[in-house]
């Protein structure tokens, strides 16, 4: 099975080089190592019920991640994110960079990495005209993205594994997480201000952005969208309930809100929710049900729980552990590293909001910004703006390094230091639900 695993995954990794689509290997590597798992277990009923264990598991990532996306690229088709990009008005080099920054920090933090990038890099495209200064500023938007998508529950698929799967909490990842995740991201913007790109004359252009005209009622539905989103953990506190049900819940609103305020409207059917589903990423959806089917059976089958004996008795040191997986997550999607940590070690090992799961959380959802294959983000960027590995490497890859030491010298230091909360904050159920 660890054959077939590393197999799969090195076609993952140069998916480029061989032609090959990743979701297709991911969904390949799949099957067949559930094959394999059938034959060794001890009986085929206990196989399937492993596998039926572990599909339940999958489907409320893959069913979050299928209602997040639609209602972003609802929200997306009626220029609702007009309402963020128009009150971005410097034309500062240098100031532009760390707005740029900031603006991508909490929308990622709302909504996800992926879809941040796309928005802001697709903005960028608007602001600023094609050279080194607006690659730079695309680097800084990945680099932000990853840093805001970390410390909530919602801002990262990796996080919200981790909360779905009652490994963290809201309350805590987000007072754990949130100053390291500003500290990562603010020191490689303190030195890419120090960059020639950066103190160069202004490039900054606005008049692509006015001739974008804003859908009908296109306010109301990113209010309505934006809400959805940010009451999913609401849900979940008030209802015990998985939080993609949230998310359904959230989403078939908007559905019902764009079926009527778009009544009788023919020329309008691509802002409706059937166009939409249509747009939305669903290979990479098919992508994270074959890596998660994968690394179930390895999980089903004990392997990981010998990793995990393993890098106990010879890495004793769990933030050490936690780093190493970040690292690592610059090389390695993310998905799978953390999806296997969480079969490696169980809720006895680690328990619910422990210092180890919030590093992971961390570690894995910024680490990926060291190269730009190392998050979704990253090649999104890659992809729409077409730079290259070593580009990325050269210029960015030691900033994103000096920001990732820098959070987890930052969260460690923090342990000692305890965040309160007032009072009113933290009676909010969103808050304090579990």
């Amino acid at each position: 099975m660890v054959l077939v695993f590393a197999l799969g995954y090195a076609g993952i990794i140069f998916e480029e080089s061989l032609a090959f689509n990743k979701s297709g290997v991911g969904l390949l590597m799949a099957v067949c190592l559930w094959v394999i798992r059938s034959i060794g277990a001890p009986s085929t009923d206990v196989a399937v019920q492993e596998l039926s264990q572990s599909t339940a598991e999958v489907s409320e990532i893959v069913f979050f991640l299928l209602g997040a996306m639609t209602i972003v690229e609802i929200v997306d088709s009626h220029q609702g994110f007009k309402l963020v990009t128009d009150n971005i008005s410097t034309r500062n080099p240098k100031t532009l960079l760390w707005v740029i920054g900031f603006v991508t920090f909490f929308l990622s933090s709302v909504l996800d990495n992926l879809t941040s990038t796309i928005v802001m890099v697709s903005l960028l495209r608007k602001l600023v005209p094609p050279s080194e200064y607006r690659k730079l500023l695309g680097a800084v938007v990945v680099i932000a993205a990853n840093a805001g998508g970390a410390w909530t529950p919602i801002g990262d698929v990796t996080t919200t594994m981790l909360w779905i799967h009652g490994q963290i909490t809201t309350l805590k990842i987000m007072q754990g997480l949130f100053v390291p995740s500003v500290v990562s991201l603010m020191v490689p913007l303190a030195l890419m201000s120090l960059t020639s790109e950066a103190n160069g004359s202004s490039q900054t252009s606005s008049s692509l952005l006015s001739s974008e005209q804003m859908a009908p009622r296109g306010q109301l539905v990113f209010a309505v969208g934006l809400g959805a989103l940010v009451f999913v953990p609401v849900f979940k506190s008030l209802t015990g309930l998985p939080p993609f049900m949230g998310m359904l819940l959230g989403l078939g609103i908007l559905w019902i809100l764009t079926d009527a305020i778009h009544y009788g409207e023919s020329g309008r059917q691509r802002l409706k929710v059937p166009q939409a589903l249509s747009r939305i990423d669903t290979q990479g959806i098919l992508f994270f049900l074959g890596i998660l089917l994968s690394v179930g059976s390895l999980e089903a089958a004990g392997i990981l729980r010998q990793l995990a004996n393993y890098l106990d008795a010879n890495i004793p040191n769990a933030d050490l552990i936690a780093s190493i997986i970040g690292v690592a997550s610059a090389i390695i999607d993310n998905v799978p590293l953390v999806a296997a940590t969480m079969g490696m070690y169980d809720l006895t090992s680690f328990p619910q909001d422990s210092d180890f799961w919030q590093l992971v959380a961390f570690c894995a959802g910024t680490g990926g910004s060291m190269l730009i294959i190392g998050s979704a983000a990253g090649v999104a960027f890659m992809g729409m703006e077409k730079v290259d590995f070593f580009w990325y490497f050269r210029k960015v890859s030691g900033f994103a390094l000096a920001g990732y030491v820098a959070g987890i010298i930052t969260y460690l230091a923090g342990q000692n230091i305890p965040l309160s909360l007032p009072t009113s904050l933290a009676d909010i159920p969103f808050i304090t639900g579990s």
